[in-house]
Parts: structure tokens; C-alpha cells; sequence
């Protein structure tokens, strides 16, 4: 039974130390934060096409077209506007 519990325990604790999602990336400053409209300027200077772009999860994510040509969905950090994710949508 103690080796039960054990490892409950420790399960829980390596499971709280796990990020919870990608947007985790995205850190909390409490300085600047740039706004849509800037984020989206910066994505297109990169060549992305930006279709929608909103505040989720402490990050700007946004739908679009990389330079590629493919659909993606962008995570950028408020702060800095860097690219903190990218996945292609299927």
C-alpha cells in the first residue's frame, strides 16, 4: 500500500511540473505589451498571411498562410512578438 501511495504521489508531482500547453512559453512581463495590430504587422513582414488573430492562453495566436503556403496557427509572445509556436492545420 505504501508503494501504492508513493507513486501516486510522485506521478502527481512530475504531472504539476509539466507545462501546461505551448502558450506556456508566452511569459507574463508586466511591462509592454504589443497589440494585435502590431503582432500582425510583424508576422507580415515575415512573409505570413495573417486570416484572425486573438489573446489566448497569455499569447497572440493567429490562423494563417506561411510563406509557404500552408494553413498554420502561430503562437506569438505579447512581449516581444517573437514566434513561440507554429503547427500546420490539417
Amino acid at each position: 500500500m505504501r508503494n501504492i501511495l508513493a507513486i501516486a504521489l510522485f506521478s502527481t508531482a512530475i504531472l504539476a511540473s509539466l507545462p501546461a500547453n505551448a502558450s506556456s512559453d508566452c511569459k507574463a512581463s508586466g511591462g509592454q505589451q504589443m497589440t494585435a495590430e502590431q503582432i500582425q504587422a510583424k508576422a507580415e513582414s515575415l512573409g505570413y498571411q495573417i486570416r484572425s488573430i486573438e489573446m489566448e492562453d497569455g499569447c497572440f495566436e493567429a490562423k494563417a498562410i506561411n510563406p509557404k503556403g500552408a494553413r498554420v496557427e502561430i503562437g506569438f509572445d505579447p512581449a516581444t512578438g517573437a514566434i513561440v509556436e507554429e503547427k500546420r492545420e490539417d
